[in-house]
């Protein structure tokens, strides 16, 4: 059906255009309708198409040919990536650090870090928990020479806490007249003594130790006083090793920057209206000769119990918060015998640092489950290890 009409415009048969440009704007309408008309697709074209489609379903459709993802699906994709990274990415990037610090943790040491340490060197990252009850026997045996690098090497004491992290202070609570935090103050000046007298670097080079005095209780009789004289002029009856740890520096250096510490502190109610503290502690010291040279190392262990007061100041004549002490008792274990100068001196087994031999019975320092209370001072006793 043609779309164009045989009669020329004007209605009466006149026309302004003529026969040419009339025939030439009739051929172009026609051509123009021609090519606007919907076309049916080649055979051809179907199949292409049809393929396409049945790849599609598939999914393996080339990912050129497919239509991009949207702006919205592009930012939701962008936040999946960065949770997967927050969930997968960083966990990733803690190991490699850690493993780059530490290659010997991974299976099979593919870098042969173990090369000079021993079998045992796992357990000196496995801190023992805090104790909290009297020990019932002595810690297992281990093995390993102490040296430079690992001065606690084939001691119980490497799995100990460090220094003053092992002195723990019970919870406070009041008792009897003394409010909770009387108790408290007194439990923190416990743990004061204990460190100032045994882990102080100054103390433990033989310097005076005025902050583990300033908590004791100068009206506490002749006390005071005592701590005083022993310090001034030791000997076998003023022994400074009765409350404080100190050796000779032109003779002793410690090894490293530790200590280590265990024991526990309990405290219960006192006759005179007081809290009485009782600490039993045990310190182990590696050291080594002063001289720069030396590579010998030894371990001097030191266990003190101490039964410490505070009373009620509106009661007794005292120093509130001030400790007065009831009982101080140690065992000074591989420390030469005989020896009252004022400082350990710890033997070497390639040295003798003087005096007898020891003779008594023999007893284990890491043995935490024996009592000290019948000790005697100048007891020299021999050491199952050190």
């Amino acid at each position: 059906m043609s779309l164009v009409s045989d009669n020329k415009p004007g209605g009466n048969g006149d026309s302004s255009f003529s026969d040419d440009v009339w025939e030439q704007f009739a051929r172009d309408t026609e051509r123009d309708i021609r090519n606007s008309a919907p076309k049916e697709p080649s055979a051809r074209a179907r199949m292409v198409t049809e393929r396409l489609r049945q790849q599609d379903e598939r999914g393996d459709r080339p990912e050129s040919w497919r239509v991009g993802p949207s702006v919205h699906e592009t930012k939701r994709r962008s936040a999946r990536r960065r949770r997967l990274w927050a969930v997968i990415g960083v966990p990733l990037a803690v190991v490699v650090a850690v493993v780059a610090m530490k290659p010997s943790l991974l299976p099979g040491d593919p870098f042969d870090t173990s090369s000079g340490t021993s079998s045992d060197d796992a357990s000196a990252v496995s801190r023992l928990p805090d104790e909290t009850a009297p020990p019932t026997a002595a810690p297992s045996a281990s093995s390993g020479t102490p040296t430079l690098d690992r001065p606690f090497a084939g001691s119980p004491a490497e799995r100990w806490a460090d220094g003053a992290d092992g002195i723990v202070v019970p919870r406070a609570t009041a008792v009897g007249p003394l409010t909770e935090a009387q108790v408290a103050t007194a439990l923190k000046r416990t743990k004061t003594l204990l460190v100032e007298a045994n882990l102080d670097r100054a103390t433990l080079r033989g310097e005076r130790p005025e902050a583990a005095i300033a908590t004791l209780d100068p009206k506490q009789p002749k006390m005071v006083d005592d701590v005083n004289r022993w310090l001034r002029s030791p000997g076998k009856d003023d022994d400074p090793l009765a409350l404080f740890t100190r050796f000779d520096p032109e003779e002793i250096r410690l090894v490293g920057d530790v200590v280590k510490t265990r024991g526990r502190i309990t405290f219960k109610a006192g006759e005179r209206a007081s809290v009485v503290i009782h600490a039993d502690y045990s310190f182990v010291y590696p050291v080594t000769r002063a001289d720069n040279n030396s590579t010998e190392v030894t371990r001097t262990i030191v266990r003190r119990v101490l039964d410490l007061e505070v009373s009620d100041p509106t009661k007794y004549r005292v120093t509130p918060g001030k400790l007065a002490i009831l009982r101080y008792d140690r065992d000074l274990a591989n420390s030469a015998c005989d020896v009252h100068d004022g400082f350990l001196h710890p033997r070497f087994d390639s040295a003798d640092p003087g005096g007898p031999d020891p003779s008594g019975p023999t007893v284990d320092p890491y043995d935490r489950s024996r009592g000290i209370q019948n000790s005697e001072p100048g007891a020299c006793g021999t050491l199952s290890r050190t």
